[in-house]
């Protein structure tokens, strides 16, 4: 972590009057990516606490199935949360480089809005919807 934090004013939201990924902006990301880490860290605990605690003999084949379904669920949701984990620690990291907040395609800014909305992005918009078109092209030829 970088030594020369910045303590933000209370309530600070990034604007475009400021300079792009001034470190206040950083700042204000870091404690937005972290709090996000630690919401997501705190549910997963949450449901691995609630699958141990989970009955697994429950008589009824009905009351089996549904519990199954559940579990697969909840596995589910968090395998999604490691997976979201991993892009924010990969977003704090590049905070750390001086890379967060430009697009990894073109080098351009991606913007305080998208950021505010996806935190963890990596690409500006026109490189984004790039690449979904891509994506689609590609399973639209299978």
């Amino acid at each position: 972590m970088s030594s020369s934090r910045v303590k933000l004013p209370k309530n600070y939201r990034p604007t475009k009057k400021e300079k792009y990924m001034s470190p206040k902006q950083q700042e204000y990301f870091r404690q937005k990516l972290i709090s996000w880490r630690e919401e997501l860290v705190e549910e997963s605990r949450e449901t691995i606490s609630n699958l141990r605690q989970e009955v697994r003999d429950v008589g009824d084949e009905a009351e089996r199935a549904t519990r199954e379904t559940e579990n697969s669920l909840e596995l589910r949701t968090r395998d999604r949360y490691r997976k979201l984990i991993n892009k924010i620690d990969k977003a704090l990291n590049r905070l750390d480089d001086g890379e967060y907040g430009y697009c990894d395609e073109t080098g351009e800014e991606i913007g305080l809005a998208r950021l505010e909305a996806r935190p963890i992005a990596t690409l500006c918009l026109d490189a984004q919807e790039r690449w979904e078109l891509r994506q689609k092209q590609m399973g639209d030829s299978r």
